[in-house]
């Protein structure tokens, strides 16, 4: 028993916001009659909250190479979606075209905004203000001062409204036959991955968990998973965009823990000074940083106008507090050095279920915010109190 609170109180960042979220599922589950984990809702709930979870990936190294954010990226999106509609419903552009094109423009703002940062060193903040303004200026010149575009065509919409076809539809009537073969296949090989870990841990003589501890992860993360699988399967299936925010935790988690531009991130947020001196191309790391982060805004904003079915000029509003509030509420560090991208994604889905459970009780938008605020302020007060002890 000692053991197990001790490797609690060690990673007590990530656990304590990991059962936050079963709370607060839990509780709105009870709140609104078994509303809230409906197929058709947990569905709904990743396509809402689709932008959020790929913003806080990015925002997530933001935070962890200098402790800094990036005040524009919600102006980003409404730029690049007004782009998007610009090639593809006034040019007729081709759909796959104008996706490249849009990301090969967001390098470039990445490339102006990480040189200001990184090389001229004004400060984060000030650089990401002054995008925001610009950005969203420049989306409203692209709209012509506020004119939607819309409809996309289909395949553009496809991105945030389709689903993966069903490929055993003729096995099992009523669910998503390809759906439960995927979490099933996910299980095990989460399974296996946690016990090759567990293996090369003990041959490096490094301390690992008690084997009850260890089964009882593996036995709670497959219950999730499968459970989570069942749940689509009720519906339509696996969301495209699922598949894609997916796609970026497994990449972006690798590039963190496992190469070594991740380990100069926290190693440069850590102690910049120090980090110069080891050797880290701390001025490169940065600029790459907010490259990144432009890139990612594309894809955040791509998704969230092929959502819409339309690029406009008020969209992306607030985006970049969401995906702040994410990062700190999931573990991040606001002095920098701490987070990781699982971490974000998890205070992502505390966000997302507390807004989703909320309207869902008629609760209005202006205690939303005040709740959201107040979420926000105890999870970075929390942190901030951890540290000292």
């Amino acid at each position: 028993m000692e053991k197990i609170l001790e490797i609690f109180r060690n990673n007590i960042r990530q656990y304590a916001m990991l059962i936050a979220l079963v709370v607060i599922m839990v509780l709105f589950q009870i709140l609104t009659d078994g509303l809230l984990l409906l197929p058709q809702n947990v569905a709904n709930l990743i396509l809402q909250n689709s932008y959020v979870l790929i913003l806080a990936i990015g925002m997530t190294f933001c935070i962890i190479s200098s402790g800094n954010v990036d005040l524009s990226v919600g102006s980003l999106c409404a730029l690049l979606g007004a782009i998007s509609g610009t090639f593809i419903i006034s040019m007729k552009m081709n759909t796959i075209s104008a996706i490249i094109l849009v990301i090969l423009i967001s390098v470039v703002i990445g490339i102006w905004q990480g040189f200001w940062i990184a090389y001229v060193r004004i400060p984060a903040f000030i650089v990401t203000l002054a995008g925001m303004l610009i950005f969203r200026g420049l989306t409203n010149t692209i709209l012509e001062g506020g004119i939607t575009l819309a409809p996309f065509p289909d395949d553009f919409q496809f991105i945030s409204s389709g689903f993966i076809p069903d490929i055993f539809s003729n096995l099992v009537t009523g669910k998503n036959f390809t759906t439960l073969l995927t979490g099933i296949a996910i299980s095990i090989i989460y399974i296996l991955l946690e016990i090759r870990k567990r293996k090369s841990r003990k041959s490096y003589g490094f301390e690992v968990s008690p084997s009850a501890l260890f089964i009882a992860q593996i036995v709670i993360v497959v219950s999730a998973i499968n459970l989570f699988s069942y749940s689509l399967s009720s519906y339509k299936g696996i969301p495209v965009i699922l598949v894609l925010i997916g796609a970026l935790i497994l990449i972006y988690s690798f590039i963190a823990s496992k190469t070594i531009p991740g380990r100069h991130i926290y190693a440069m947020g850590g102690n910049e000074k120090a980090a110069k001196l080891s050797g880290v191309k701390t001025n490169k790391m940065l600029f790459l940083t907010y490259i990144n982060m432009a890139v990612l805004s594309a894809v955040a904003g791509i998704c969230f106008a092929s959502r819409l079915n339309s690029a406009s000029p008020q969209a992306g509003l607030n985006f970049e507090l969401d995906a702040i509030a994410a990062c700190f509420i999931g573990g991040a560090s606001a002095s920098g050095g701490i987070g990781t991208v699982i971490g974000a994604i998890i205070g992502a889905l505390v966000m997302g279920v507390l807004n989703n459970g909320m309207s869902i009780m008629g609760v209005g938008s202006d205690w939303q915010m005040t709740i959201k605020g107040l979420v926000l302020l105890l999870s970075v007060a929390f942190d901030v109190l951890s540290k000292r002890k």
